[in-house]
């Protein structure tokens, strides 16, 4: 059937414009851009709102196998299509982890028979996550792996660390770090400061994140290999990754949505839905991180989805599980930098579809000729209140319960087949 997507705001990240338009669709792919309605193709009359690029989410985690009852492929697939997210970039931190091609080629299969989106898997960089012996990174390639990370686990070999990146280069592999110090960070739930210590909280120094990304840096000017740091978050990294590029290192950053948008004060009394890895930053380090996606230095925004279960938040916040969900907050939740006036639509949109995209070598985050047509329609201004048993994943561990928010996906396209229409 032919789609043809009429009174649109078109956001085309890729260009930088915002403008009123019309999209043609047929097949699964784009057509034709601001093209006249073609005969017996099906209208869609978007009312003026916004028609941009479906985002892709890099570093979603899912519970299958071994914690289903966190999150399936199936509740995070409709979760994403809810939220606006056609392509969901998944974890290996999952029990056991994603570490060989058969536990890969299984997941595989197991996503697309459940899930609404698409669902791209990261392997594991070491066996078993343990950080000493890698993965055999050529078979996981071949069976579809887009990257390859231990998550959270941050190699702490340094050798093996080397070797992994020594023979990724020579497969054009990508790798994701988690640029902390592991033995400064371990035991902590909050960034040190002020309030660490007037809440009694363990903290982990900024300086933590600076000393892990400064040894991962070196080793990626030793190896030439193609790095990502998963999140960047506070102010003293940035230098770093800014001359780390102006040298010519195949470096790519991405932050949270939660790191752009919250600050150390939010977890106010021991407020555990807070509690994040890393943990949340100075109202200073947040502002410096709107900055540096504004200007490029930051080329992704990620919710970093991290479901957990009731039990597991519902502890001292030094017990409580870290993470939160994100997938159908990335979208209202990012939103909020742009009704503040720090970033518009394009740029916004660049850094939750195309850069990701880009960067992994996927077709999608494009409004162009020949692109999936892998869409969302939504309003930047509809005002809501969020209630976190509205969420369509299985755990409702979200920040931003009971927060005024604006912004509401309206309708989302997978390879041009609908696959969510607000009620």
């Amino acid at each position: 059937m032919t789609l043809h997507f009429t009174n649109a705001g078109l956001i085309n990240p890729e260009t930088g414009t915002d403008a009123p338009g019309s999209l043609t669709v047929l097949g699964g792919r784009i057509v034709a851009v601001d093209g006249p309605r073609p005969g017996g193709a099906m209208e869609v009359d978007c009312g003026g709102m916004c028609l941009a690029p479906g985002i892709v989410d890099w570093g979603v985690k899912i519970g299958e196998p071994g914690e289903r009852h966190k999150e399936s492929f199936r509740s995070a697939g409709l979760a994403a299509a809810a939220g606006g997210v056609t392509t969901i970039i998944a974890r290996p931190d999952t029990n056991p982890a994603i570490d060989t091609p058969e536990m890969l080629e299984f997941v595989t299969r197991r996503a697309a028979d459940a899930s609404p989106v698409r669902i791209r898997h990261m392997a594991a960089l070491t066996k078993g996550r343990e950080g000493h012996e890698m993965t055999e990174i050529g078979f996981l390639l071949d069976a579809g792996a887009i990257a390859f990370t231990d998550g959270m686990k941050v190699v702490t070999d340094t050798k093996a660390l080397s070797r992994a990146l020594v023979y990724a280069k020579a497969l054009g592999a990508l790798v994701v770090g988690h640029t902390q110090e592991a033995g400064l960070s371990a035991g902590a739930s909050a960034t040190s400061g002020k309030f660490a210590s007037l809440r009694g909280l363990p903290g982990v120094s900024a300086m933590a994140e600076r000393i892990g990304l400064d040894r991962d840096l070196g080793l990626v000017e030793m190896t030439g290999a193609r790095y990502h740091i998963d999140q960047i978050t506070t102010a003293r990294s940035l230098p770093a990754l800014e001359r780390a590029k102006k040298n010519g290192f195949d470096v790519t950053a991405g932050v949270s949505v939660h790191h752009l948008t919250l600050n150390e004060l939010d977890v106010g009394d021991y407020r555990t839905f807070f509690k994040l890895t890393p943990p949340l930053r100075s109202e200073e380090d947040r502002l410096a991180m709107v900055e540096a996606v504004a200007d490029g230095l930051i080329d992704c925004i990620s919710s970093f989805h991290t479901p957990a279960d009731e039990e597991s938040k519902r502890l001292p916040f030094e017990e409580a599980a870290s993470g939160a969900v994100g997938l159908q907050t990335l979208l209202p939740a990012a939103l909020r930098l742009y009704h503040a006036g720090q970033l518009d639509l394009p740029t916004l949109l660049r850094a939750l579809t195309l850069n990701p995209a880009k960067r992994l070598g996927l077709p999608q985050g494009r409004l162009a000729e020949g692109a999936p047509a892998d869409l969302m329609l939504f309003d930047p201004d509809a005002p809501f209140v969020m209630d976190r048993f509205s969420l369509l994943s299985k755990s409702k561990n979200t920040p931003f319960d009971g927060a005024r928010m604006e912004g509401k996906v309206l309708g989302t396209w997978v390879g041009g087949t609908q696959v969510y229409a607000a009620k």
